[in-house]
């Protein structure tokens, strides 16, 4: 009987263990993060000099692209910070007053709505950008009516995934009560 127990304690300790490797990929994540952070600065230096003689227009689109950098960015966050929690260790360290007020709070169920929140966010983004574009001559002849058909209803069923996503975290938590 106890040769059973300690092959089945030591299955469970090595199942428990195997969540280390996750850390490598939220790594990857923190590069990921690195690499955006170059593209924004890039984009903004090449815009900056710029910045006198662009159009409102164009300047609405910079910004947006801009934005939708950071959003991804945030997004990054939460699921660096979120998973890393959540799925293979606490963080051992006083963060002090910089910690931001979600970090250790977000359970699986926040996680999820954050980064569904975020990918309708980015996408409306992207979706408006296009919907700018239109009027640019440039940019006009190569988006037709086709993609901008796509563009709306990839966004659509984001929104819908959304809504059903939270719908069914509320039946969920409801049906827990």
């Amino acid at each position: 009987m106890s040769e059973k127990y300690s092959v089945e304690t030591s299955f469970e300790k090595g199942l428990f263990a195997s969540r280390w490797l996750m850390a490598p990929m939220y790594l990857g994540l923190a590069v990921a993060l690195a690499m955006l952070t170059l593209i924004f600065l890039k984009e903004l230096v090449y815009y900056l000099p710029q910045v006198l003689e662009l159009s409102a227009e164009k300047m609405i689109l910079v910004a947006l692209t801009l934005i939708d950098l950071t959003l991804a960015a945030n997004l990054l966050l939460i699921v660096m910070f979120s998973g890393y929690e959540s799925f293979v260790s606490k963080f051992d360290f006083d963060t002090g007053a910089d910690k931001p007020g979600w970090m250790g709070k977000v359970d699986f169920g926040g996680l999820k709505m954050k980064l569904i929140a975020s990918i309708v966010a980015i996408s409306g983004i992207h979706l408006l950008k296009r919907f700018m574009e239109i009027s640019d001559l440039e940019t006009a002849t190569t988006f037709g009516e086709t993609e901008m058909f796509w563009l709306v209803t990839i966004h659509l069923t984001f929104v819908v995934s959304g809504v059903l996503m939270a719908l069914m975290d509320w039946l969920q938590a409801r049906s827990y009560k």
